[in-house]
């Protein structure tokens, strides 16, 4: 596809000059559309022939009429605060994972985008800090710090750590005071002068905290001792990639001082570095590690890299069965998309590293919604740029009543490509907005917060397919076809939350069609769509080959 190989605008108008495209006038620097909607259908448009069912919201979002907030176990006060922002009844996930929560067990949440997961660990983390801190009155001044009780919860970016602060700090008393403080610790966010209940911040920014800024290490001890509940947000994201090392080193420090606390109740002798050498490297073998891997890098309890005096170990020594000691912190794992097909996926490490953890999973993890409409549109380089403009034009008209400001998402996969993309919309007389890397943190900030609340086209890469919970997006199109599961299961999910429908327009070209009537035929038999993307290495590579092939040479 041309915004694959992000040529620029200069080459897109070359590409596109034939009659009936976009006449490029050179003094005027305008385009001129003129639409070609029966050329394009002959270029291969597919509808789904699987409408959206007519089925009940209900059924696929909310929990049945007789859940309440308060048969789950949540208090009074906060059933109220939830209903006073529009919560009156449980989702089918929160249902399920709220109670699990409430009962201090480690729990992973895999849950389709728009189910309702934020709240779902929300709601029990805070019912649990406010009885806490209902029960905090006969403590002393000076146990106050030694009591206290904080929940944790770590996001991969600014945009989703204030998010849902957002959503935490909505939940207020009858006096309209949010139940609990809330802060985040990330971008420009500095640490609070006041502790808070919940802590919301990205795994560089609290370690860069923790380490830079606290030399003496007093803070540290005390912080990694108050956490006592760990959420995981974007899980898959965390565990994998360059967020790993990052995480693993934080579970260390928490699993780490679990050990000390529990040894200390039991009278028994404090961990030694050796030990604490020997946990970290049981986290490198949960991990799925090579046993000969440098050992430089790895960190102890305090920070500093362990050196070579304790290579001598043996190692069997670090494959030991571990002890058994006290539980004293609680994780909890969400994510949208967690693989489980390899032992180095999200879902392989967490099942190896949380073997009793309670799993609760959504109806349709990996799977299309039945409130999802999908068009699929084959095009080539020169009907893709008229297609996309109609997509845009267009779609709207398709989608059931959504209420609200209608909104559309246009995925490209590269910075450059949109860029190009939002030239092309400009020049074909459609307004947009820009969301990418490339844009400044105050930019992607208000471009945001304009496309919620003015609404409109919003021209973007996959950072703005995770976890931004937007309202009422009505349509999402794929300028550019989605290279993996996960980014094409969380670029449809940005539409059909919360029970509403939505419509997805997918435009690929020839050397994707395999892959689409692998996804189609997966949606047809109700599988899971990752499924689609790793038939079989060879397959993988016969798209790579025809991509290539496919290219075209300037």
């Amino acid at each position: 596809m041309i915004l694959q190989h992000s040529i620029s605008i200069c080459k897109l108008w070359r590409l596109t000059s034939p009659p009936n495209l976009f006449l490029f006038r050179p003094s005027a620097a305008t385009y001129t559309y003129r639409p070609q909607c029966c050329r394009i259908r002959a270029f291969g448009s597919a509808v789904s022939a699987a409408k959206v069912a007519d089925t009940n919201q209900n059924e696929t979002f909310f929990a049945e009429e007789s859940v309440s907030w308060t048969s789950l176990g949540v208090s009074d006060t906060l059933s109220r605060a939830l209903s006073s922002i529009g919560l009156h009844r449980p989702s089918l996930i929160q249902a399920t994972c709220i109670p699990s929560i409430l009962s201090g067990a480690d729990v992973v949440v895999a849950a389709e985008t728009g189910s309702g997961k934020t709240h779902g660990y929300l709601v029990p983390l805070i019912d649990k800090l406010c009885q806490l801190s209902d029960n905090s009155g006969a403590i002393a001044d000076q146990d106050v710090r030694k009591h206290h009780r904080l929940s944790l919860v770590l996001c991969p970016n600014v945009m989703l750590c204030e998010q849902v602060v957002r959503m935490a700090n909505s939940l207020c008393n009858d006096s309209g005071k949010p139940l609990l403080g809330v802060a985040a610790v990330c971008g420009r966010q500095v640490w609070p002068v006041k502790e808070p209940d919940v802590m919301v911040s990205t795994p560089a920014a609290l370690l860069n905290y923790l380490y830079s800024i606290d030399p003496e290490r007093r803070r540290r001890s005390e912080f990694i001792r108050s956490v006592k509940y760990v959420v995981f947000d974007e899980a898959d994201m965390l565990l994998c990639g360059s967020f790993q090392n990052q995480v693993v080193r934080l579970i260390n420090m928490f699993r780490f001082d679990e050990k000390q606390l529990s040894r200390s109740k039991n009278s028994e002798p404090e961990m030694s570095s050796t030990s604490d050498l020997e946990e970290f490297r049981d986290l490198k073998a949960d991990y799925g590690e090579d046993e000969n891997e440098d050992e430089d890098t790895e960190v102890g309890e305090d920070g500093a890299n362990l050196e070579a005096d304790t290579r001598g170990l043996k190692k069997k020594d670090w494959r030991r069965v571990r002890k058994i000691y006290e539980r004293s912190k609680q994780y909890i794992f969400v994510a949208a998309t967690l693989p489980e097909n390899g032992k180095r996926t999200a879902g392989g490490v967490l099942k190896r590293m949380f073997p009793d953890a309670r799993w609760v999973s959504g109806n349709y993890l990996h799977q299309h919604s039945p409130r999802l409409e999908q068009r699929w549109i084959e095009v080539s380089v020169d009907t893709q740029v008229d297609a996309l403009i109609d997509a845009v034009k267009n779609g709207d008209s398709m989608v059931d009543s959504v209420p609200g400001v209608l909104r559309t998402m246009v995925f490209a996969n590269t910075v450059e490509a949109v860029e190009a993309v939002a030239k092309i919309l400009t020049g074909a007389g459609l307004e947009c907005l820009r969301y990418h890397s490339d844009s400044s943190l105050e930019e992607r900030t208000q471009n945001l917060l304009d496309f919620q609340q003015k609404g409109g086209v919003f021209v973007c890469t996959d950072a703005a397919a995770r976890g931004l919970d937007i309202p009422n997006i009505s349509h999402v199109i794929q300028a550019e076809f989605a290279t993996s599961a996960v980014d094409f299961l969380h670029r449809v999910g940005r539409t059909a939350r919360a029970g509403q429908p939505g419509l997805v327009t997918s435009l690929y070209r020839e050397s994707n069609r395999d892959l689409v009537a692998a996804i189609r035929h997966a949606e047809k038999i109700d599988e899971p769509v990752e499924k689609a993307f790793s038939r079989k290495r060879s397959f993988r590579n016969k798209i790579k080959k025809r991509g290539r092939e496919a290219s075209p040479v300037r």
